[in-house]
């Protein structure tokens, strides 16, 4: 066999190995907190190779599927590769960290600075205390009162017994109860506490708006818009186990409600349904500041920025005022939530990359108040105390309303993609738009 001359030879020029793992355990870092955060696996992707590549390693095979994430850094025909993997075990919302995270990965600088500054950013703690996620989360359920209908004391019962499923499920959650009964619990006590209010006659209005509001606030945690992301941009395996994890948290939620239901029909509570409410309120200054009201209370519930919650809040107002005039025009409940959600992923994609804000903190928040609480409700009363065969038909349909939703978000991030300016190499490289991680994280080739 002849002798192969190292001559002919060739690979990439890389740093010492010691180096190449302090990259890699960098990136893989990073990933994980974009992939915590609900990022889509298309940005995860993106912002590992902007950031293997800033330090030299321009030949990186990145394999992000929902729990893990996986790094290949090729060195050439002589050498091995060098793999690093990372297991995404927690999962929560804290877009301050994530923006925190964005930030390093513009202004990268050395790499054992670059490894400080990011341990920094993941070990500390969220910017608001617990409390004010509870409020938020209290303010949320008034603001969705006020934009279905309700007056101020439905406002004030929604917000209360949602700080009280909030502090629930905060205590559930230290006790390690996984989140399909956490979903169950809230969905049973919320809807428990609005019947049983209505019950005693201190609530004057139909239970159906009070428990509406709680399916919109247990709704608007789930990923719905990275789901729908990444079977776009072709990530299937990690669309399929978001989907998965959606489903079941929403069929914990509708558990949950159905339970409660039984229920009060068991112990012979009046709680016929009345006719169906209305998609959104008709006073256009009452939808644009409770809309705002929805988006920024979410935003604020998550540890956003103020920047950010004034951002949110202009996404939600734009939202619910599309939903609200393009249903004007006769479009029905589903078509309507896609071109209402188009348009609020075309704005908060123009609007963030020059605030600096990650895209999907804004149009996660944006599309919020539309989210279908009381198509879901109706559907859930019809099969469980009607007994009537058509409450499937109105869940899937309030399924349809939840993807039109995601869909159009992530179609609107298309649109803006001629709109914005600087886009880099990576948008261009990648299917599908980009809502988290910048687009060119840094100038030059990092040493």
């Amino acid at each position: 066999m002849p002798k192969i001359s190292t001559n002919s030879l060739h690979g990439p020029a890389l740093p010492d190995d010691t180096t190449v793992h302090l990259v890699l355990d960098l990136a893989l870092k990073i990933g994980e907190v974009q992939m915590s955060s609900g990022a889509g696996a298309a940005d995860v992707t993106a912002t590992i190779l902007s950031v293997t590549e800033s330090y030299g390693l321009p030949h990186t095979e990145v394999d992000v599927i929902y729990t893990s994430i996986s790094v290949s850094c090729h060195r050439g025909t002589e050498a091995l590769p060098i793999t690093s993997i990372r297991v995404v075990r927690q999962r929560g919302l804290d877009y301050t960290r994530l923006a925190d995270v964005e930030h390093l990965v513009r202004n990268l600088g050395p790499i054992e600075e670059a490894h400080a500054r990011l341990e920094d950013i993941t070990n500390a703690k969220h910017p608001y205390p617990r409390w004010v996620a509870t409020a938020a989360w209290g303010g949320m359920a008034a603001a969705v009162a006020f934009l279905v209908g309700g007056g101020l004391v439905l406002a004030l019962t929604a917000a209360a017994i949602t700080a009280v499923v909030d502090r629930v499920g905060r205590l559930l959650n230290r006790r390690n109860l996984p989140f399909f009964f956490q979903q169950l619990v809230g969905g049973a006590l919320g809807t428990g506490a609005a019947l049983a209010i209505y019950s005693t006659g201190l609530l004057p209005v139909r239970p159906s708006l009070l428990v509406a509001v709680g399916i919109v606030v247990l709704l608007s945690g789930l990923a719905l818009v990275s789901t729908v992301q990444d079977a776009i941009s072709g990530y299937n395996v990690t669309a399929a186990g978001r989907t998965v994890e959606t489903v079941l948290l929403s069929a914990g939620l509708i558990a949950g409600v159905a339970l409660a239901i039984r229920a009060a029909v068991h112990f012979g509570l009046d709680i016929r349904l009345s006719d169906p409410l209305p998609a959104l309120i008709s006073a256009v200054p009452m939808q644009f500041a409770a809309g705002a009201a929805t988006s920024a209370f979410f935003a604020l519930a998550c540890y956003a920025r103020p920047r950010a919650l004034v951002a949110a809040a202009i996404s939600g107002a734009i939202g619910t005022a599309a939903y609200g005039l393009v249903t004007s025009f006769g479009l029905d409940a589903l078509l309507g939530s896609a071109v209402a959600a188009a348009i609020t992923g075309f704005g908060g994609a123009t609007m963030t990359r020059r605030l600096r804000i990650p895209t999907l903190v804004v149009v996660q928040a944006g599309v919020v108040p539309l989210l279908p609480g009381w198509t879901t409700y109706r559907g859930l009363f019809q099969l469980t105390a009607e007994g009537d065969p058509a409450g499937l038909s109105t869940l899937v349909f309030a399924s349809g309303i939840a993807l039109a939703l995601a869909g159009g978000v992530v179609f609107g991030e298309y649109l803006a993609q001629p709109v914005r300016t600087g886009l880099g190499r990576l948008e261009r490289k990648f299917a599908g738009p980009r809502m988290s991680g910048p687009l060119k994280p840094t100038k030059r080739r990092l040493e």
